[in-house]
C-alpha cells in the first residue's frame, strides 16, 4: 500500500510540475499570437493520433459499454478537454501566469464542493469555511484588491475566464471518481479525448472564421510538441492514475504545488511580478485548503 501511495505521489507531483509548464508555454503562445482554441485541438487531434494505435482494439472491444455510458464520458470530455484546456490558453492571452496558477489552486475545494452535491463525498462545516476563504482568495487576485476597479467592474477577462476552467475541471476531477471502469487507464484518456475533440471542432473552425489561424513555424512546433506529450498525454495518464490510487480530494491537494512551480518559472522566464493582491489571494486560499483538508482527515 505505501508503495503505491508513493507512486500516487511521484505521479501527481509531475503532473503538476507538467501543468505549470502547460501556463509558461500558453503565455508563450500568447506572445507569438497562436490561436488558444486552435492550439487546444492540434494538441487533442495529435494526441488523440498518438494513443491511437495502443487504445484502438480495447476501445472496440468494449464499444458496447461506451456507447452505454456515452453521455458520461461526454460531460469528462467537454469538461476537460474542451472547456478547461481552451479557456486557459485563451485566459493567458489577458492575465498574469501567477494569477492563473494561484486560482487553479483552489481546484481541491471546488472539487470537494461538487463531490459533496453529486453525493460522491460528504462535507461539513470545515469544507464550508475553506470554500469561502479559498472563493475570497480568488476575488482578492480578480479584483487586484482595488475598491475603484470593483466599483468600476471592470475587470480582467482573463482572470474572469479562468473561474470557468477552475469550476470545469473540479466538476471533471469529481466526476472522474464517481464511477468505476471497465477499460484500462489509457483508453479512458483516449475516449474523453474523442468526447472532447468532437465539440472542439466547430470551435476550431469558429476560430479560424474570424481569422484567427495558425502560423507554422518554430513558436508553433515547439509549443505543440510540449502541450500534446507533456501536459496532454503523460499528465492525464498521471492524473487518472493517481486519482485511481489515492482518491480525487487527495489528488485534489498536489494541485496547491501549481502556485510555487507556475510562480517560479513566470518570475524567471517571463519577469513576472508577485503583487501585494497575489500575496492576499494566497494567504486565503491557503487557508481555505488547509481547512478543507482538516475536515477531510478528521472525517
Amino acid at each position: 500500500m505505501a508503495n503505491k501511495n508513493n507512486l500516487a505521489y511521484l505521479l501527481l507531483i509531475l503532473t503538476t510540475l507538467f501543468w505549470s509548464g502547460n501556463f509558461i508555454v500558453g503565455k508563450a503562445a500568447s506572445n507569438y499570437q497562436i490561436p488558444p482554441f486552435s492550439l487546444n485541438f492540434y494538441r487533442w487531434l495529435f494526441a488523440f493520433i498518438i494513443l491511437l494505435p495502443f487504445t484502438f482494439k480495447e476501445i472496440l472491444d468494449h464499444k458496447k459499454y461506451i456507447f452505454y455510458n456515452i453521455g458520461f464520458f461526454i460531460i469528462l470530455g467537454i469538461t476537460s478537454i474542451t472547456i478547461f484546456n481552451s479557456i486557459v490558453y485563451y485566459s493567458l492571452y489577458y492575465t498574469q501566469v501567477i494569477s492563473g496558477v494561484l486560482m487553479i489552486s483552489t481546484i481541491p475545494v471546488w472539487i470537494m464542493v461538487v463531490a459533496s452535491i453529486l453525493n460522491i463525498e460528504k462535507t461539513n462545516l470545515f469544507q464550508i469555511i475553506g470554500v469561502i476563504l479559498s472563493l475570497t482568495g480568488v476575488l482578492f487576485i480578480i479584483t487586484k484588491a482595488d475598491i475603484e476597479l470593483i466599483k468600476s467592474l471592470n475587470f480582467n477577462k482573463g482572470d474572469l475566464s479562468m473561474v470557468v476552467a477552475m469550476f470545469s475541471w473540479a466538476i471533471y476531477s469529481a466526476l472522474l471518481r464517481k464511477k468505476t471502469y471497465e477499460v484500462s487507464q489509457i483508453a479512458l484518456l483516449e475516449i474523453i479525448i474523442i468526447c472532447g475533440l468532437v465539440f472542439l471542432i466547430p470551435i476550431y473552425f469558429i476560430e479560424m472564421n474570424f481569422g484567427h489561424s495558425i502560423t507554422l513555424g518554430k513558436p508553433f512546433i515547439l509549443t505543440l510538441t510540449y502541450v500534446v506529450l507533456f501536459p496532454g498525454i503523460l499528465a492525464f495518464l498521471f492524473w487518472i492514475k493517481g486519482i485511481s490510487i489515492i482518491g480525487a480530494n487527495r489528488a485534489g491537494v498536489f494541485l496547491h504545488l501549481m502556485p510555487i512551480f507556475g510562480a517560479l518559472m513566470a518570475i524567471v522566464i517571463f519577469d513576472e511580478k508577485f503583487m501585494f493582491y497575489h500575496f492576499l489571494g494566497a494567504i486565503f486560499i491557503i487557508a481555505g485548503i488547509t481547512l478543507s483538508n482538516k475536515n477531510k482527515k478528521n472525517a
